[in-house]
């Protein structure tokens, strides 16, 4: 069966404003339903946050969740009750297993500074969410700064679960019919998308040219049934582009 292409644009996303906090929403996420729009794949949550300086998430539970998180701009405090912390900044992979369950919080990174935020600069990211391959895996988690290997060009594989990026991928994830690529796409530069049953493509920044659909900017997304290699182009001003190759699809059940 021939690919099918399947554009939405940023303005059609579920949004939610909380006065600290701004997100866009891929697929229905908290009080956002939308029965037609709940995965593509194994995807099930894509989520474009931005959080206002001194604020955050407060400690929350997770279960039974692969969560990948990427920063677009500023820092991004991690903790969480496995005892992991840090800062998740621009460039660094950073992948939580939420296993049999998991407290964490996240904050943009002027809270972890006494006497009030130390900086004005909101902190802008990408949070993405995918089953893993099996309930009540003990919880886990990774990072490793890929920004050399985003500065060589082309594609770099974030995250995956498949064999086939074994020796390649920055970062693990427990599933094993799911990768995510990323590319700083310079102006003009062209790429193959994944050859697969499901390839979602999310513009972060800037914007591409995507082979069968036309002009693709910050925010829009492709989903892609039965991807056969389709290109992608980079725009006057290149663009940052998060790509997950999928090779299964939640179950209906």
């Amino acid at each position: 069966m021939a690919s099918t292409l399947d554009i939405r644009r940023a303005d059609e996303r579920f949004h939610t404003q909380a006065g600290w906090l701004e997100s866009h929403h891929s697929f229905s996420f908290s009080h956002h339903r939308d029965p037609g729009n709940t995965h593509f794949g194994l995807l099930l949550v894509s989520n474009d946050d931005v959080v206002a300086p001194g604020t955050g998430f407060e400690t929350h539970p997770h279960r039974d969740m692969e969560i990948v998180t990427w920063v677009l701009e500023g820092g991004l405090v991690h903790q969480d009750s496995e005892g992991h912390n840090g800062v998740i900044y621009p460039g660094l992979a950073q992948r939580m297993s939420a296993g049999t369950g998991i407290l964490h919080s996240e904050k943009n990174d002027s809270w972890t500074l006494t006497g009030g935020p130390a900086h004005q600069d909101p902190v802008h990211f990408i949070q993405m969410w995918v089953i893993p391959d099996e309930a009540g895996i003990r919880p886990g988690y990774e990072q490793l700064d890929i920004n050399g290997e985003l500065d060589r060009g082309g594609w770099t594989t974030l995250a995956s679960g498949m064999s086939k990026h074994a020796d390649q991928r920055a970062i693990g994830i427990r599933q094993k019919h799911a990768a995510l690529h990323v590319s700083r796409i310079r102006p003009g530069e062209t790429l193959p998308i994944a050859t697969a049953p499901f390839v979602h493509i999310f513009v972060a920044r800037g914007s591409v040219e995507l082979e069968g659909a036309g002009q693709l900017s910050t925010g829009d997304a492709g989903r892609i049934a039965r991807a056969e290699g389709q290109r992608v182009t980079g725009g006057p001003d290149g663009a940052e582009v998060l790509m997950w190759e999928m090779t299964a699809a939640v179950s209906a059940g």
